[in-house]
């Protein structure tokens, strides 16, 4: 997954009515970042699992585990990436999510 290198990584004062233009509704506005900040975050997760899958042992005894700097680096960069809610609401002010509801749905398919 691409992350793009604007998207801060800390927590950013938002104005409320930023997110209006689009929906109409700041709470439907804010139930689609949600929903896209869950895509984002299952993405990164499987994305992580699987890197870290590589380093995976069968080792059943706790003396046997040792320091993979390697695995280490791969969850540090991992940890410092941008929060998958901060990479959904730009996502959101940039025009790049794309959302229907039921009725403009019924409305194309009529």
């Amino acid at each position: 997954m691409k992350t793009p290198n604007n998207t801060s990584a800390s927590i950013v004062t938002r104005n409320m009515s930023d997110f209006t233009p689009e929906t109409g509704n700041v709470y439907e506005s804010i139930a689609i970042i949600s929903k896209r900040a869950n895509q984002l975050s299952i993405k990164l997760k499987e994305e992580l699992n699987g890197k870290l899958a590589e380093f995976a042992t069968t080792v059943d005894n706790l003396e046997e585990v040792f320091e993979n700097r390697e695995q280490i680096e791969i969850s540090k960069h991992y940890e410092r990436l941008p929060k998958p809610t901060n990479l959904a609401i730009e996502e959101f002010l940039e025009g790049k999510v794309y959302h229907s509801t039921p009725e403009q749905e019924a409305e194309k398919n009529a």
